[in-house]
């Protein structure tokens, strides 16, 4: 049995990532460092708060575009799911059926870099639709992905909701929908959620709840760190931030050192000044137009846009054609 004081392995690749983001003069984590265990949990959370607009107008925008997608769809497609953290959103296409009465889609592909999760949702898939080809890929979306031989010829629709197109640097996001163009091929369709510019008054909320769910979900990065890569931050000493960026169009979320201090990572000091941020992520807010342009640039064609009454979100339907 093992000692109950014995120090976990360190993970490298986790450690890997959080020094890089630490040394640089201005310093980052990245926003995949949020979702462990717990931080998935708090997530979840965070998307029944009130101020958290985005889920619930994505979900209504949804229903309303999943029979539209559908009809779009020949029988016995793939769905593949970038980032699919679990199958919520993705049952309201895989529900759907033709007229006949077949299911448009015969095997669901999610990925993610949660295994834990992924299985968990498959075993959930498996009971409700035992008829569904579930394959599941543990792996970073933002890499280049390949399609798995035994769904070669399988009409496709590519499925990124929840705005994380919004995370990326526009850039990023260009070169994401590029690859996501050449993984689905030609004639391919590719749905994915976007959040549109607003009042900040709207926003900023949305990011920094007043119970306080966002900050939690902010600082347990830190918390991951200190279990995960040998790390000994003071939690309590770093505080949220999230702040609208009128210039680059994006909320920004930090952590703020509220003292003079030094965290030591894996046996490397990384000192921090008072009022000193740690930059964690970038949420990108697109207007339709300026969505469409980017997406034609990585090689799509816009087909249709679903928004809300009051232009909060919205649900883009691309081709590949």
């Amino acid at each position: 049995m093992a000692d109950a004081t014995t120090t976990p392995p360190v993970d490298q690749t986790v450690l890997a990532e959080a020094l890089a983001g630490l040394s640089q003069a201005c310093k980052t984590l990245p926003p995949k460092l949020f979702y462990d265990e717990e931080g998935c949990r708090l997530f979840r959370r965070i998307t029944e708060l009130s101020e958290y607009y985005l889920t619930r107008t994505e979900r209504g925008l949804l229903e309303t575009a999943a029979p539209s997608v559908a009809a779009a769809m020949l029988p016995g497609a793939l769905l593949v799911e970038y980032g699919a953290s679990d199958e919520d959103k993705a049952e309201f296409l895989l529900r759907e059926r033709h007229a006949s009465g077949i299911a448009v889609f015969a095997a669901y592909m999610p990925i993610d870099v949660a295994t834990e999760g992924l299985e968990q949702a498959r075993a959930r898939l498996n009971r409700s639709y035992p008829n569904l080809r579930v394959h599941t890929m543990t792996a970073d979306f933002l890499r280049p992905v390949a399609l798995p031989p035994t769904f070669a010829g399988m009409p496709r629709l590519g499925f990124f909701p929840g705005s994380t197109i919004g995370n990326l640097e526009p850039s990023d996001a260009r070169r994401f929908l590029a690859q996501v163009r050449d993984t689905l091929g030609d004639s391919a369709l590719f749905l994915v959620g976007v959040d549109l510019r607003k009042d900040p008054a709207v926003l900023i909320p949305a990011y920094n709840d007043a119970a306080g769910v966002t900050a939690a979900f902010n600082r347990n990065m830190l918390v991951r760190l200190n279990r995960e890569a040998g790390a000994d931050f003071d939690v309590d000493a770093f505080s949220h931030n999230a702040i609208w960026n009128e210039t680059k169009g994006r909320m920004e979320m930090h952590l703020v050192s509220q003292r003079d201090q030094v965290a030591r990572i894996a046996g490397k000091s990384i000192r921090f000044t008072r009022n000193e941020t740690i930059h964690t992520e970038n949420s990108y807010k697109y207007t339709l137009k300026d969505f469409a342009a980017l997406a034609s640039l990585a090689g799509w064609r816009a087909c249709h846009v679903w928004t809300d009454a009051r232009c909060l979100f919205s649900v883009h339907l691309l081709a590949s054609d």
